[in-house]
């Protein structure tokens, strides 16, 4: 399955409100890895960047004046993204931006809407899902998964669809951590995912000394077992288990 894990950043909130496409970022994944490719570009919206999204994203209206408009750049746009699942946070206002940006050009009626060439997964739907009542922002999946996300300063589509890349393979790689711990630093509660950092040892580190059972102690040991087994009625299961493989073994040599 070919995943395109996709961010924009706009003029304001409100497609229907004029507002308009000013970033673009994507990036593929391809059995559960970045291959590499990636689509990026800015984008002229034609008309003045908010000064509420200026404060998220720090694009200003000065920076866009020379960059290319949509209906130039759709067309390579549209191939990066084609059959593929689209991976996005809030998937509805990204999704709504770009086929506000599909309808307005009429020369390309084959573009349609963008469910008609990619189908689309939500994580912030699949964040509220498996952690209900929690916050579940990018920045907060972040913290919770163990994302580094130390250069995001400011919104940018590009960055954004790389770290959202690396939270939703965390999301959906199974177990993240071992910690048993009851609360996180985000001071959520012990049902998530309790992520510890994961310590390398170096190559060259000292081996474990290895101390084994004595003749003495593992007479012990068996004359215990041999109680446990009699008390029980019959012995443990991965003794069972055990002459099981040793009857097995003897029979093949």
């Amino acid at each position: 399955m070919r995943y395109v894990v996709l961010d924009t950043e706009t003029t304001g909130l409100e497609a229907r409100e004029g507002h308009r496409i000013i970033e673009i970022g994507c990036v593929e994944v391809i059995g559960r890895r970045l291959t590499g490719r990636h689509f990026h570009v800015y984008i002229n919206p034609e008309r003045e960047v908010d000064e509420g999204a200026l404060a998220v994203h720090g694009i200003s209206t000065e920076f866009l004046a020379d960059k290319p408009r949509f209906g130039e750049v759709v067309d390579e746009f549209f191939e990066f993204i084609k059959g593929a699942e689209l991976i996005i946070h809030n998937a509805a206002f990204d999704i709504g931006f770009i086929n506000h940006e599909f309808a307005r050009l009429k020369d390309r009626p084959q573009l349609g809407e963008v469910l008609d060439h990619c189908s689309v997964l939500d994580t912030l739907l699949m964040a509220r899902e498996r952690h209900p009542g929690q916050r579940n922002s990018l920045d907060a999946l972040c913290k919770r998964y163990g994302v580094d996300n130390s250069g995001r300063e400011l919104h940018g589509a590009l960055l954004d669809a790389e770290i959202l890349a690396d939270v939703y393979l965390a999301m959906t790689g199974g177990q993240t951590s071992l910690s048993l711990a009851g609360q996180n630093g985000d001071g959520e509660g012990g049902n998530g995912p309790q992520v510890a950092e994961i310590r390398r040892l170096p190559a060259d580190r000292p081996l474990t000394r290895v101390i084994r059972a004595s003749e003495a102690e593992l007479e012990l040991h068996a004359a215990r077992l041999a109680a446990v087994a009699k008390s029980a009625g019959g012995p443990a299961l991965w003794q069972q288990l055990e002459q099981a493989a040793e009857d097995v073994a003897s029979t093949l040599h």
